[in-house]
């Protein structure tokens, strides 16, 4: 089993392009702490404005809930986003990559961008959802 330090081992098939902000795959072995999908709200339940606003406090929130699990942005292994508008993601992919690794730092898990049509709080544009993997 791999030391607490140690990050998990990415999944890079041979010959595939090298993913940019994300990974194909992770193998992880340990401790399980799932986090349900967060939205851009700060503890008082108060938005944040704009898209990346809202997204770089939905990854506060989730960083929050890993430490409560005692986890860090280095154990996650996948992470899900629900969008409202795939091209309001697009437009904000600079200042996303920024909060992203303002937050997360250079933690790349496995991950996937779904547009849905509604989220349950009418003010979010976006919801997370986290896994990580505590070895």
């Amino acid at each position: 089993m791999p030391a607490a330090s140690e990050k998990h081992k990415l999944l890079q098939p041979p010959g595939w392009p090298q993913p940019k902000g994300y990974a194909n795959g992770i193998k992880a072995r340990g401790e399980f702490v799932f986090v349900g999908g967060m939205v851009g709200w700060d503890e008082n339940e108060t938005f944040a404005k704009g898209f990346a606003a809202q997204a770089k406090q939905a990854l506060q929130n989730i960083r929050a809930v890993l430490a409560e699990g005692g986890a860090g942005p280095e154990h996650l292994v996948r992470l899900t986003w629900y969008v409202l508008d795939i091209d309001e993601y697009r437009d904000a992919r600079r200042e996303l990559g920024a909060a992203y690794r303002d937050v997360l730092g250079d933690n790349f898990p496995a991950m996937a961008l779904v547009q849905v049509g509604r989220l349950f709080e009418p003010e979010a544009r976006l919801e997370i959802e986290a896994t990580a993997v505590v070895p």
